[in-house]
């Protein structure tokens, strides 16, 4: 898959996650497998972007190609200085945010809440390509609600604004994240435009990647919540796809290794004390399911520098490695 001059090494993406894909975080799953991994979002209002929370969500340095950053607002003009403004600090690809359901972000007219005003979404579109040289991709819903399920008609608006590649999330901005993704949606979309779609919505497992895939037409997939605490599941995807084989968990210690040096990069990247705290998130969906989690996420949770919280994962992980493989 090919957005625009880059090809993807691989048809699996990481999704952009709030609070989750930041920048270790996706370093961390490219060098797992993930063929792209795109930012947390971004605001569009370049007047918010001087606390500590922006500076490091804009920090891209080190990063591998292609460096995709999302960016979210609802005002055309504000959105393509801001993807000028991105790309002037290394984004090679801008994406825009039409998919997210956040109240906070939806009752400012932005994420899914533009799917209402398709007017709207392709003064946004047209803006956002004509400001800057780079790639522009959209993240969206497959409507606002299962009565208005207008993807297709956004998706036609995506490839005429020249848009690269479209990301279509198998749910409705009222359905959030409840029940089931839908997936016949994103096959009409596929077959409506000529664009890439990546196709995203409760993608777990390699099968069900070629599944969804098959079923679609999609060029790609998309994982969200699923790499949380599994950020191996983009090698198992990709290897699937492309060889129809499936490889072995990872072993103990491969999964000891890359949950120590997430925790090192958390440190390193947010300063000791701030590092523990987003840490804590990421420690309880890697020992979710696992041998006595519970007794060690309340242990864990009360400590509050790096060596005790980095030696204490280091002593679970080890008991684990005695006792059951750790890659559930």
């Amino acid at each position: 898959m090919r957005i625009g001059p880059y090809a993807l090494p691989a048809p699996v993406v990481l999704a952009p996650m709030a609070g989750v894909t930041d920048r270790p975080f996706r370093q961390l799953c490219r060098q797992l497998g993930a063929g792209l991994a795109v930012s947390e979002m971004v605001t569009a209002d370049t007047r918010l972007w001087n606390t500590d929370k922006s500076r490091l969500r804009l920090d891209h340095s080190g990063e591998a190609s292609p460096r995709s950053v999302q960016i979210a607002g609802a005002d055309p003009a504000q959105l393509a200085a801001a993807a000028r403004a991105n790309v002037e600090r290394g984004a090679e690809i801008i994406d825009i945010n039409m998919g997210c359901p956040a109240k906070k972000v939806c009752n400012v007219a932005a994420g899914s809440a533009l799917l209402q005003d398709e007017a709207l979404v392709a003064r946004i579109l047209e803006a956002v390509v004509a400001a800057v040289a780079v790639p522009v991709t959209l993240k969206i819903r497959t409507g606002w609600s299962p009565q208005q399920r207008n993807g297709v008609a956004i998706a036609r608006l995506a490839e005429q604004a020249g848009i690269a590649a479209l990301a279509v999330h198998g749910r409705t901005r009222a359905c959030a994240f409840r029940g089931s993704a839908e997936y016949d949606t994103i096959r009409a979309i596929k077959a409506a435009v000529r664009i890439p779609v990546i196709a995203n919505g409760d993608i777990t497992s390699p099968a069900q990647a070629r599944a969804v895939l098959e079923h679609t037409g999609a060029d790609a997939v998309m994982i969200g919540r699923a790499a949380q605490g599994r950020p191996w599941l983009f090698a198992a995807i990709a290897h699937h796809l492309a060889s129809g084989g499936h490889l072995p968990e990872p072993s103990a210690a491969q999964v000891r290794e890359w949950l120590l040096g997430h925790l090192a990069a958390l440190y390193t990247f947010y300063g000791a004390e701030r590092g523990v705290r987003i840490a804590r998130k990421h420690l309880g969906w890697y020992c979710a399911g696992r041998a006595q989690a519970d007794g060690f996420r309340e242990h864990v949770n009360r400590l509050d520098t790096a060596r005790e919280q980095f030696a204490a994962t280091a002593r679970y992980l080890a008991q684990l490695e005695q006792q059951e493989p750790l890659a559930a």
